[in-house]
């Protein structure tokens, strides 16, 4: 006859103690807040410009910001616009989010019940979200331009579980079983903006703003132990009772800042500009808490407890700059942008508490071009571009097996636009696709100036 087999805290060789625990938890839960296209917990949260017309470019617009979303890509290039403006776009987002479902990061498979594979298995959560992505009024005079606008800076939601995942270490048949995990996460930031540009010299000008950012995020994760104790139970599949609940996470970040972005634009000849800009994250208070379930037995997280602690956290900085040319009559448009993300700002803000994990700064460089049918009415437009969104997985230097295996090692991800418009005297309407592994927009938006 078997034991009972019960979860103790002194033979998880992945959480001896709280600290250890809620190093690992921010892995899963604050990490990717501003990563996409990667494993575990991911939130979409994208720093491309708005607009359809810039979509088509593969976000390259910096140093283009010709339209109304200068008011965020680049304020500078307000002063460009001869008639006030109003921009609206609408965008839908087909999300594909991976996470770990199960399988075995590390040590051989044991063939019983779904300790069968060796590695870990992916699976994914598809979503779908449409919404108002921008919305701008723009008022030009001869030196200077006024904007104000609204930007959804992330729209996000994501809810799957993982089981049956299994490990080298001490349980029967050597085999150690993680808790199995219910995860859930929402996410939705916007952006309120007020933005100015000045003429400095004919062809130089600059661009300053304010942003004001609301921000919503919640979420957790809830740890559950195998149906029985028995060995059947053991590595059979998990169906989540609540009195098997051995503890779970919970944190939202919900608040608003006042942040500030600047731009510059420079036209080097009749043929050629210079754009660069940067542009601030916002910080928000974190609230974290860590609850002991019913069949909990770690002395650190007693059944019914609740420990909570509060943390600033900061999302990244952004600064970039790009280079255009336009051809002599304007028939033909290429563009290029790099953007620098400085990522490094999540975990640093965390301080101690996420002690050995850190994501690398990345590097996002976009490339676009736009042929224009000047002999056709209405004047109609292509486009096409291509961009690098590079690998933004964390890293860790505590050289855990585990962590590695349920975060996975991640990859720069190529995303590929096109898009076309048609522009009237007043009216100006842009269509837009960007096309990449686990992510796809479609993006429509309007433009009308008097």
């Amino acid at each position: 006859m078997l034991p009972p087999l019960t979860f103790d805290a002194d033979d998880n060789p992945w959480g001896k103690a709280m600290p250890r625990f809620i190093c690992v938890l921010l892995v899963f839960a604050l990490v990717p807040m501003a990563a996409s296209s990667q494993v575990g917990i991911a939130f979409e949260f994208s720093f491309s410009n708005p607009g359809a017309r810039s979509m088509g470019f593969g976000g390259a617009f910096v140093a283009l910001a010709d339209d109304a979303t200068a008011a965020f890509a680049n304020p500078a290039g307000l002063v460009q616009l001869a008639a006030s403006e109003v921009s609206l776009e609408v965008r839908h987002w087909s999300y594909s989010t991976p996470f770990t479902q199960s399988g075995r990061p590390t040590g051989q498979p044991t063939g019983v019940g779904l300790d069968t594979e060796p590695g870990v298995r992916r699976s994914s959560f598809d979503n779908d979200l449409t919404g108002l992505s921008f919305l701008s009024f723009v008022y030009p005079k001869e030196k200077w331009s006024i904007a104000f606008y609204r930007h959804l800076l992330a729209d996000f939601e994501a809810n799957f579980e993982t089981q049956g995942l299994f490990a080298e270490g001490p349980g029967p048949l050597s085999t150690f079983r993680l808790p199995d995990r219910r995860d859930r996460t929402r996410l939705e930031i916007a952006t309120y903006g007020l933005s100015t540009a000045f003429k400095i010299v004919e062809n130089l000008s600059v661009g300053l703003g304010l942003t004001y950012f609301e921000g919503a995020l919640e979420g957790g994760q809830n740890h559950y132990l195998w149906d029985e104790d028995s060995l059947e139970g053991y590595f059979g599949p998990t169906s989540f009772l609540p009195r098997r609940f051995v503890r779970g996470s919970e944190f939202t970040a919900e608040g608003s800042d006042l942040k500030f972005n600047a731009g510059l634009l420079w036209r080097l000849a009749d043929t050629w500009s210079l754009g660069s800009f940067y542009r601030q994250g916002p910080g928000f208070d974190l609230e974290f808490s860590l609850i002991g379930g019913p069949a909990s037995d770690d002395p650190d997280i007693p059944p019914g407890t609740r420990h909570s602690f509060t943390n600033p956290i900061e999302y990244p900085d952004v600064y970039g700059a790009g280079l255009a040319y336009r051809s002599p009559g304007g028939r033909l448009t290429l563009s290029f942008e790099w953007d620098h993300i400085e990522y490094s700002t999540i975990f640093e803000s965390l301080g101690e508490t996420a002690s050995g994990e850190f994501i690398p700064d990345g590097d996002e460089l976009h490339l676009g071009g736009e042929y224009a049918f000047l002999g056709s009415q209405p004047l109609f437009s292509v486009r096409v571009g291509i961009w690098r969104d590079p690998n933004h997985q964390v890293e860790s230097d505590l050289d855990d097996e585990l962590i590695e295996g349920l975060t996975g090692l991640g990859a720069d991800e190529l995303h590929y636009a096109i898009g076309c418009g048609v522009a009237l005297k007043k009216f100006q309407l842009d269509l837009a696709a960007d096309f990449s592994e686990r992510q796809d927009t479609i993006s429509i938006s309007a433009i009308y100036s008097w």
